[in-house]
């Protein structure tokens, strides 16, 4: 069997095509590697038709470092907000109040300083060492891995150490192998999303097919070896709807966890399968004695990557609020301000059907602060068992 490794000449015609062939993404017209860090972090787990327009937002809310640094998360999550995996932009909000207090506002240059930042992994750091400042520094992502895989025969399942232990290494020879690392670690990628697909790969488009050793072979669909999926785990959530006037009850979570940070009608999880009944009482826990919980307003499915998760919403009473230990801060806020909070695009959803569903409005005055008083004009109280449901919203995606 022929020894299939990187050579001058592969790389030479992979960047002749990437030259001709690339895709004209707005990230590819900039310098900026603050701009091009933004990019390489949205595009993680996300498609490049749905990253675009969230980049150019982003970009022209927190135009540099220094403006993300100075913006609350909260507002940072408010962008983000259908991009999913929302861990990345709290990374990207710390590395950038890490790059203005300990490096003057400028991104290292070079991958290993980019590796102390929080949310730098080895990928993001050879992309903004490689493509923004030009180090031959090395990546590797799932194209770069199906690519490698095929050309190299490189065996094993995604997430083997000894598989990707041999990926990194041949990442490492090619990089160094001639100029344009930046180019270069581009068009592997650029391969993998277009030519070299996981499914239907256009082997007799791709301009390296005579140097890789899957065609050679005949076994194009045998590598890499499919990842084995765990099934999605059912999350169900009670969510509170509570008005005051024209206002609703928001909560901002705890950091950390799945929605870690972000805005949400207050809710709780609970058992998988509980009934309406069981969803009132860990209501009536979470919130306190006060709490007086009504009809089902309805629920939002959602499909994540790892979960399959079920919001469903009541009408809730409150005399008074306290503090939890799963909540940082309380807010009340209208439905256009609420429309400006940083929240999951599963409890947007779940908001808009509060929102939508007609309720009555309850009267409340008092303080807005944690713990305080509430004062509610409170009718006759209605259980939840045999209520009729409201409608369902069902939405598919593969990040929360």
């Amino acid at each position: 069997m022929a020894d299939f490794r990187p050579t001058a000449a592969l790389r030479n015609d992979l960047l002749a095509w990437f030259d001709r062939h690339k895709r004209d993404l707005p990230w590819r017209r900039t310098r900026d590697p603050y701009a091009i860090w933004v990019s390489e972090v949205m595009l993680q787990q996300t498609q490049v038709a749905t990253v675009i327009p969230y980049w150019k937002r982003f970009l022209e809310r927190f135009p540099d470092v220094t403006a993300l640094a100075q913006a609350e998360l909260p507002e940072v999550f408010a962008l983000w907000r259908g991009l999913g995996y929302y861990s990345r932009a709290r990374n990207l909000h710390r590395a950038a109040q890490a790059i203005v207090s300990t490096h003057g506002g400028k991104l290292p240059s070079d991958a290993a300083a980019l590796l102390k930042l929080p949310g730098f992994g080895r990928y993001t750091a050879g992309a903004v060492a490689s493509i923004a400042f030009g180090e031959a520094a090395p990546l590797v992502d799932g194209n770069v891995a199906r690519v490698f895989s095929r050309l190299f025969l490189v065996e094993g399942a995604p997430g083997d150490r000894a598989r990707e232990k041999k990926l990194w290494a041949l990442a490492e020879e090619a990089v160094a192998l001639g100029k344009r690392p930046g180019d270069w670690n581009q068009a592997l990628m650029e391969l993998g999303a277009t030519v070299c697909r996981a499914e239907h790969p256009s082997c007799l488009l791709c301009p390296v097919r005579s140097r890789c050793g899957a065609f050679a072979h005949g076994r194009v669909d045998e590598l890499p070896l499919a990842r084995v999926r765990a099934a999605r785990q059912a999350m169900q959530v009670a969510v509170a709807v509570c008005r005051r006037g024209e206002t609703f009850l928001f909560a901002r979570r705890a950091e950390g966890g799945l929605f870690g940070g972000l805005w949400e009608l207050p809710s709780v999880e609970v058992t998988p399968g509980a009934s309406h009944a069981q969803m009132a009482d860990a209501l009536v826990r979470a919130l306190g004695s006060s709490a007086r919980v009504g009809a089902s307003l309805g629920a939002v499915k959602r499909v994540l990557t790892h979960r399959a998760l079920t919001l469903e919403l009541f009408e809730v009473e409150l005399a008074r609020l306290r503090a939890m230990p799963s909540v940082q801060e309380w807010r009340w806020a209208t439905a256009a301000e609420a429309d400006r909070l940083g929240m999951s695009t599963a409890m947007a959803k779940a908001f808009a059907l509060a929102r939508d569903a007609g309720q009555r409005t309850v009267r409340v005055s008092g303080s807005r602060r944690r713990g305080s008083k509430v004062s509610v004009a409170r009718p006759p109280r209605r259980r939840p068992r045999g209520a009729a449901t409201g409608p369902m919203l069902k939405e598919r995606r593969a990040d929360p």
